[in-house]
């Protein structure tokens, strides 16, 4: 941030105990803490755990992990189900979480969790998305958008699943 939220003046840095140099605002004389979105990300498993859920959204052709935005008030994992049912119409249970990143374009801490579908029926998929496709892990590993924090988030769970199977 460069100006204030409150009164948009310039910030200037100053020293908080204990905090170190944090932004501050010497119109409105308070401390500025960085704000950022939340938003969500999932693989969402078949209900034999055996296939990802990849999905098209917004007219562009490149697959992508279910994601949303935390609503004010709203813990993390309500989202993931809240999602996965507002775009794809699933239901689903076993929400963990894995990783999480800050993706600078849209400003955003981007939590990835995993969750299992309770179906696999994409019939009740609402407009939100142009398409859905389960995958084998395998295939999903391909058909991920290449160099995008979906890829990212996919292989590192996909890292871990396969690890957890062996032990």
């Amino acid at each position: 941030m460069k100006y204030c939220y409150e009164c948009g003046a310039p910030l200037t840095e100053k020293y908080l105990e204990r905090e170190g140099m944090v932004q501050y605002c010497p119109q409105c004389k308070q401390f500025r803490f960085p704000i950022f979105n939340t938003a969500v990300s999932m693989e969402v498993l078949s209900p034999d755990k055996t296939q990802v859920l990849l999905i098209q959204q917004y007219g562009k052709q490149r697959n992508i992990l279910v994601a949303g935005y935390v609503n004010r008030g709203e813990a993390a994992e309500k989202t993931v189900a809240r999602e996965v049912k507002e775009e794809v119409g699933l239901d689903v249970c076993d929400i963990h979480f894995n990783t999480s990143q800050f993706f600078e374009p849209s400003n955003t801490l981007m939590l990835n969790f995993s969750c299992v579908a309770t179906t696999q029926d994409l019939s009740h998929m609402t407009d939100e998305v142009d398409k859905a496709k389960w995958f084998s892990f395998a295939d999903a590993r391909e058909a991920i958008a290449p160099n995008s924090l979906a890829q990212k988030f996919l292989l590192t769970f996909l890292e871990k699943h396969v690890v957890n199977q062996n032990c």
